[in-house]
């Protein structure tokens, strides 16, 4: 199986690297398999990356259009941005030192591949991420990240309240072990880029809405709308 995730992952980074020959940049990544149902899909303590495009990173309260995509969904999550250079293996607390600061976001899914997609293909198709949408940063001093409780809502609806406490993994711990995961492939965090941390709540986007999470007083509110 080592071998199966090695070479999604490896395949994942060649599509990279020839986007990013093309003219497309990279604006961070995201650590997958860290919460719910979703931990340790592929393997007790596997946490696979997926990479993040500038183009794709968009400001709370963005636009979308439906048309542009054949099946969509959205997932609550915390967005952190690098302060420093983080490679290699770390520590959790080396990590929570190198954030600079946090966000509330959406992670904006686009399923690829069918049901019986093996393990190499969805590593490959980069765990299905397409972007990101990110609220206001804040300085991490202060915050309890564990203490989260999400409300995700569609047209002001509420439809998941998940709390960070038991559902989703310590997110400098996941921090780290994305940094150990991208050294393994000869890749590290950069100052300025952004990284998401696993889900709190998804749903399927089938029609015109306004998407917002609501984290509370700690990191406020996220919205996209899908038009």
């Amino acid at each position: 199986m080592r071998d199966e995730r090695d070479q999604g992952l490896q395949r994942q980074l060649d599509a990279l690297d020839a986007k990013l020959a093309n003219g497309a940049r990279l604006a961070g990544w995201k650590v997958g398999l860290t919460s719910g149902a979703s931990r340790d899909a592929m393997g007790a303590g596997f946490r696979p990356f997926g990479h993040i495009l500038a183009e794709r990173v968009f400001a709370s309260g963005a636009t979308l259009s439906l048309a542009e995509f054949k099946s969509i969904g959205v997932e609550n999550e915390v967005c952190f941005t690098m302060g420093a250079e983080l490679a290699g293996e770390v520590s959790a607390a080396a990590a929570k030192a190198a954030v600079a600061s946090v966000a509330a976001g959406f992670e904006i899914n686009e399923p690829r591949l069918s049901a019986d997609a093996s393990m190499a293909a969805r590593l490959a198709d980069n765990l299905s991420q397409w972007g990101i949408v990110a609220g206001a940063e804040r300085p991490l001093e202060g915050i309890d990240l564990d203490g989260l409780e999400v409300t995700l809502a569609r047209d002001g609806v509420p439809q998941a309240r998940v709390p960070a406490r038991g559902h989703i993994d310590d997110h400098f711990a996941s921090i780290a072990a994305l940094a150990a995961q991208l050294g393994r492939f000869g890749r590290r965090l950069e100052p300025g880029q952004r990284v998401i941390t696993g889900a709190f709540g998804r749903q399927r986007v089938t029609a015109p809405s306004r998407w917002s999470g609501d984290f509370g007083v700690a990191l406020g509110t996220v919205e996209v709308v899908f038009a």
